[in-house]
């Protein structure tokens, strides 16, 4: 896959940095054809990306706090959690998760290397460690004797460039008897719908079910069941143990999905071919109908600066000369420019002020959240159009136009 090239996702531009060079690094993907591992090529390294300034805030979304909050009532219900287990998360962000558990009297720990987003958890009550995860954090924790009973991850996987040391901190890092979780982007659901813009350099793997088991084992983690979940556009929660753990039965769950993922061709080469060109299809159907629309005269915004939204944007080419502005409700982001396309990022006041004729929802994957917060453009006529999987105009209560 070969999305051309781009800046790193969330490297966000103040005023002024907008006359300045930026820096580009190409965005190509690659299928190992032993393992089937999909991963990008690291033009851009890893603690240059998860800085100091990092502006993803996960609580922010008002779906994923209560996808987290549903989380955290299973676990304590299935695996009995309480005041005398150790909760710990690595990528921790905000807090937005282990504020529930804490809710709970079960005691956390976050492990999060970008200082600005564990300083709002620090705020909640939360310890937080400002590092990144391996064996040499998991060893120093162990030495401390501050094992898990519960080490989880969410859309964290994806994010390390050496995945091996990362697992092999956690098999260091989880107690004998302990449960790890994780959480990130099913890449068949990645393929079959076209998501693409998934795709940006803070994302340096992509996995099947088929995969990631086979990196866990390799470190002497099993996986004993797993789920498939809707955040993200179709994400997998997968549950591992110690290989030498016989307190937990495996899950039919297991090899039902390495047989339908077999079944889908994962262990095919040809399976991935055809992305780039579902991906070019998109791109140019994109591309009409903003040029249609700004031929006719109309005013075009976007909401939700994510990181997936530049991946699209600069894979299409597309500018401030295209797109007016894009809101977002994460003030850490407001005041600034997306990266390349230049786009000022604002507050949501500016589509009452300027009553665009089209907003496009940029994070498609909350399109139902971000659809009925936005219900209010149809007093002036307004409509949102997604891009992904394919160009769909809707009216302001969600029907397809």
């Amino acid at each position: 896959m070969d999305l051309d090239s781009s800046p790193a996702a969330n490297s966000f531009l103040n005023d002024a940095q907008l006359n300045e060079p930026e820096l580009i690094f190409p965005l190509k993907v690659f299928t190992c054809e032993k393992c089937f591992l999909v991963q990008i090529g690291e033009f851009k390294t890893y603690d240059s990306i998860f800085d100091n300034n990092y502006v993803y805030f996960s609580s922010y979304s008002s779906s994923w706090l209560k996808h987290a909050e549903n989380y955290t009532e299973m676990m304590i219900n299935r695996f009995g959690f309480d005041k005398k287990s150790q909760v710990i998360e690595i990528a921790s962000n905000d807090g937005y998760l282990l504020q529930y558990f804490l809710k709970n009297n079960i005691p956390v720990l976050g492990i999060e290397p970008t200082n600005n987003t564990a300083e709002v958890a620090r705020a909640k009550g939360i310890e937080s460690i400002s590092e990144f995860f391996g064996k040499k954090l998991a060893g120093d924790l162990v030495k401390q004797d501050r094992k898990a009973d519960l080490l989880l991850g969410n859309n964290v996987l994806a994010h390390v460039p050496d995945v091996l040391d990362f697992v092999g901190g956690m098999k260091m890092l989880l107690k004998e008897d302990g449960v790890i979780t994780m959480e990130f982007p099913h890449l068949i659901e990645l393929i079959e719908h076209n998501e693409f813009d998934t795709i940006y350099h803070e994302h340096f793997s992509y996995f099947s079910f088929y995969t990631v088991k086979q990196i866990f084992e390799s470190q002497g983690l099993e996986m004993f069941d797993v789920e498939q979940i809707a955040t993200h556009g179709g994400s997998l929660r997968i549950f591992a143990k110690h290989i030498e753990d016989k307190t937990k039965a495996i899950s039919p769950n297991v090899e039902s999905l390495i047989l339908e993922e077999i079944g889908k061709g994962v262990t095919d080469i040809n399976y991935y071919t055809q992305f780039q060109t579902n991906a070019l299809e998109v791109k140019q159907n994109f591309l009409r109908f903003i040029m249609e629309k700004k031929l006719e005269g109309k005013k075009i915004a976007a909401y939700g600066a994510a990181a997936k939204g530049n991946t699209l944007l600069n894979f299409c080419g597309i500018t401030h000369n295209e797109i007016d502005f894009v809101v977002d409700a994460n003030p850490y982001k407001q005041n600034k420019w997306l990266p390349a396309s230049h786009i000022p990022v604002v507050s949501e006041e500016m589509l009452h002020e300027k009553e665009p004729d089209y907003v496009i929802i940029l994070p498609w994957n909350l399109k139902t959240e971000i659809g009925q917060r936005l219900s209010y453009v149809q007093k002036w006529g307004g409509k949102l159009v997604t891009a992904i999987p394919v160009v769909e105009i809707m009216d302001a209560i969600g029907i397809i136009l």
